[in-house]
């Protein structure tokens, strides 16, 4: 009888032991789950803010119930058995009895799953036809993505010159208009995706990809690359902005604008005269003319691998930078806009950040940003800028409305 008490204490003692283990993974798991219900997350998929989005969450939301009950079943099938017939203390260790052939069981566990996989089939291809139907009369707008940044082209909006609007990282939108978006890519493989708005698209070198946005409500959609691009792919960032009509106009009407010179005799001329030397062989700033009067073209297809370089005509009007991991504007800064409907006030620039930025780009966002066997540069190279013309670049920059 002493034998059997030792083996029960012994038996008790090993569930402990097991509790005790498995205790802080359960813990911890449960900790992640509850960490991705976070309300304010700017990326959560559950949060549909247009037409499209509303679509795909219409179809997951079953199809998660569906597959939370079968796994919850499955865990509850699991733990019976488990618990029913595990190995009891003084237990023979014979091999249990094998049986085979129960028909009925048979026929259930496979009926089931294929009546629930052909109800999701169903449901999940006729949401792919809903998302890839055109909409109707929408706005036109080209994605051309890079390393480590997104081109936003309008073909639908020009200026005086018959040039296309053209913007980088933040995507400007009238709210309750389709915008039918043209995905591609200037180099590798890249990943469009602004989950409140739709689903992902893939931009793929050398091929066009469809993809259609709608905002049903003003505000800020932010977005994130999800295929791995090279050495900043996370800090590859998207932000979409969705404005009311008549704020929507008046962005277009700002960004037609080519940008004025800067006042003489200041910090910010100073700048420009360095932007014109440094910066403008690969940013276009429309409006800057050489000695002879003539515009300054850039010569990114000279300089970079991608053959690209951010428009910074209207830098301000937007609130960030760097691929739109960093901010332009100060945390809680509210300063006037000057009937600009977004953007970054001059009072409320970031100029620290910005200086960082200018100074060692590569300290912010990973890039082999040194010249390659053919000369070109894949991302921001360090200029090589003394502290005080970095502040007059800057200076420059602000001007940027």
């Amino acid at each position: 009888m002493a034998h059997v008490a030792d083996g029960d204490a012994r038996s008790r003692g090993a569930r402990r032991r097991q509790w005790r283990r498995w205790l802080p993974l359960a813990l911890a798991t449960l900790g992640v789950a509850l960490a991705g219900c976070a309300s304010d997350a700017p990326l959560d998929t559950f949060k549909p803010e247009g037409d499209e989005a509303q679509k795909i969450q219409n179809l997951q939301v079953p199809v998660f119930l569906i597959a939370g009950v079968v796994g919850v079943g499955v865990l509850i099938v699991t733990l019976v058995v488990v618990i029913r017939f595990r190995r009891r203390p003084g237990q023979e260790d014979d091999v249990p009895t094998q049986i085979h052939g129960a028909p009925r069981l048979e026929v259930m566990w496979t009926i089931a799953p294929a009546v629930l996989l052909l109800f999701v089939a169903v449901f999940t291809v006729k949401t792919l036809f809903d998302l890839a139907k055109s909409p109707a009369d929408p706005l036109h707008v080209t994605v051309v993505g890079q390393q480590w940044w997104w081109e936003f082209q309008y073909p639908d909006v020009r200026n005086s010159s018959g040039l296309p609007l053209v913007t980088a990282n933040e995507m400007v939108i009238p709210v309750g208009k389709a915008v039918a978006l043209d995905i591609t890519s200037r180099d590798v493989i890249h990943s469009f995706w602004i989950p409140r708005l739709n689903g992902k698209r893939d931009a793929v070198p050398g091929r066009v990809q469809p993809l259609t946005l709608e905002a049903n409500a003003p505000g800020e959609y932010y977005g994130q690359c999800t295929e791995f691009c090279g050495l900043a792919h996370a800090k590859m960032r998207m932000r979409v902005v969705a404005l009311s009509q008549s704020d929507y106009d008046a962005w277009v009407a700002n960004q037609q604008k080519p940008a004025e010179n800067a006042p003489a005799n200041t910090d910010a001329a100073a700048g420009q005269v360095i932007f014109e030397s440094q910066c403008a062989r690969c940013h276009t700033v429309t409006g800057l003319t050489n000695d002879k009067g003539e515009p300054l073209v850039s010569q990114a297809d000279q300089q970079l691998v991608s053959g690209a370089a951010p428009n910074l005509t209207h830098f301000m009007s937007r609130t960030t930078f760097a691929g739109a991991t960093y901010d332009l504007k100060r945390p809680g800064c509210t300063g006037d806009l000057q009937g600009l409907p977004t953007g970054t006030p001059v009072t409320c620039l970031n100029a620290v950040q910005l200086s960082a930025w200018i100074r060692n780009p590569s300290a912010l966002v990973p890039m082999d940003a040194v010249q390659n066997a053919a000369g070109k540069y894949r991302g921001m190279p360090t200029l090589g800028l003394s502290e005080p013309q970095i502040s007059q670049l800057v200076a420059y920059l602000a001007t940027l409305k």
